[in-house]
């Protein structure tokens, strides 16, 4: 224990040192830096698992933080094991071309007061020096728990962060670093299909974020593996947010200044838009959420929502009168794997007028009685592109219904006829 508090100590000490160093010739390489005090730089938000090898994505971060040599402060203040993680990241990024360095504030650290160590003006400088920031996956309330005072209000080091965001730098993060870039996340969620049984309460099951993508969006990772598509709509609606944007595993969105938002990586993202949706009382029950498939390099704008295909798929728009799929189409478990975009690609190059999914639980489970009919209709604004390198779609502007159905228990075994 003592020789690692002694080792994290010196590498604090030492970085400290180069921070008095470099400070002033670490004017931000990136042209953004070097603009307005209030111009803003760029989020890539990771959905989880991110690949060593996904070089599209690391190599974004390292372009948006100016390049080669682009200094990168390193937070694994959600890990359970912070310096073997943060090891781990210093040494991809630096892989890549950057300069990246551990910053010592996490709730887990052995030999280190978090506390201390968020407040140290000196750290912080380190810090709003930098041309970027990378948040470690793990568990995001150890995240807020060590950049926010016990009051909620921020410590140097998160002040820092904000500043250098502002200043033109790039903010990334995984999984965990992901949930925080909105100002909601999911603190302690339960299952999803319990959430959609049980809904969530403030403080619990959601929290407060770190806000970073602005107040009108909220953000949720490992979107298609977990299917936490579904998890995302009570809390929207919960919080009163009108748009929302999930991202798989191993995936990235890009966001820009202009709040352009490009996804890249291995899957894709969900658009969650809220506007014309209406709920009732009771059991969860939504109607006229129009929900979006970006698929790898398509763009997004959060203010205009206008939506542009990769360019892979700029010349194939869907035509509805020559469909491919030309059966029912239903899933027994719209939560799987994946399982949502697969209906909604298959949707959107279909004569059938609706996919329907559905989703029960464990008989043992909360509410075994209670299960979820997900039904996905075309609308007339909605439109799909196919790619000609590869079996892929986008999917824009599905309608989304969601009402409870009751699940008749014991489920009896068919018997032949």
């Amino acid at each position: 224990m003592f020789r690692i508090a002694r080792r994290v100590i010196l590498q604090w000490l030492t970085l400290l040192a180069f921070a008095s160093v470099q400070f002033a010739a670490s004017a931000a390489p990136n042209a953004a830096a070097s603009g307005a005090p209030s111009a803003k730089g760029s989020l890539v938000i990771i959905g989880g698992n991110l690949r060593p090898g996904n070089a599209p994505v690391w190599e974004r971060i390292l372009q948006l933080a100016g390049g080669k040599d682009a200094r990168i402060a390193v937070f694994a203040s959600a890990a359970g094991y912070p310096e073997k993680s943060g090891k781990f990241l210093v040494d991809r990024l630096n892989s890549y071309g950057a300069k990246a360095f551990f910053v010592p504030v996490a709730v887990k650290l052995a030999g280190s007061d978090y506390h201390a160590a968020a407040d140290d003006p000196k750290l912080a400088e380190l810090v709003r020096s930098a041309n970027g920031a990378f948040f470690a996956g793990g568990d995001q309330s150890r995240i807020t728990s060590a950049l926010r005072h016990e009051d909620g209000s921020n410590t140097r080091v998160l002040d820092a962060l904000w500043d250098m965001y502002r200043r033109g730098g790039v903010i990334a993060g995984t999984s965990a670093g992901a949930a925080i870039m909105s100002s909601t996340m999911f603190g302690r969620p339960r299952t999803v299909l319990a959430t959609l049984k049980l809904g969530v309460e403030d403080g619990k099951e959601i929290t407060d974020g770190l806000g970073f993508i602005g107040d009108d969006v909220f953000v949720d990772q490992h979107l298609l593996v977990r299917g936490r598509f579904a998890r995302m709509l009570p809390a929207m609606l919960a919080k009163g947010y009108k748009l929302g944007l999930g991202i798989d595993e191993d995936t990235a969105m890009v966001v820009l200044p202009n709040r352009d938002v490009e996804v890249i990586g291995y899957k894709g993202a969900l658009v969650l838009d809220l506007a014309n949706a209406s709920a009732r009382e009771g059991a969860f029950n939504v109607s006229n959420v129009r929900v979006s498939y970006l698929d790898n390099g398509d763009r997004f704008n959060i203010l205009t929502h206008e939506f542009t295909p990769s360019e892979d798929k700029a010349d194939g728009k869907l035509d509805p009168s020559r469909p491919y799929y030309r059966e029912p189409l239903f899933s027994a478990d719209i939560l799987g794997n994946s399982t949502v975009v697969d209906l909604m690609s298959k949707l959107i190059d279909s004569d059938q007028p609706e996919a329907i999914g559905i989703t029960l639980g464990s008989p043992n489970g909360v509410q075994p009685d209670l299960g979820f009919e997900f039904r996905f209709t075309r609308a007339a604004d909605s439109v799909g592109y196919s790619s000609a390198a590869t079996d892929a779609y986008s999917i824009y502007n599905l309608r989304l219904d969601i009402r409870p159905i009751l699940i008749r228990r014991p489920l009896y075994q068919y018997k032949q006829p």
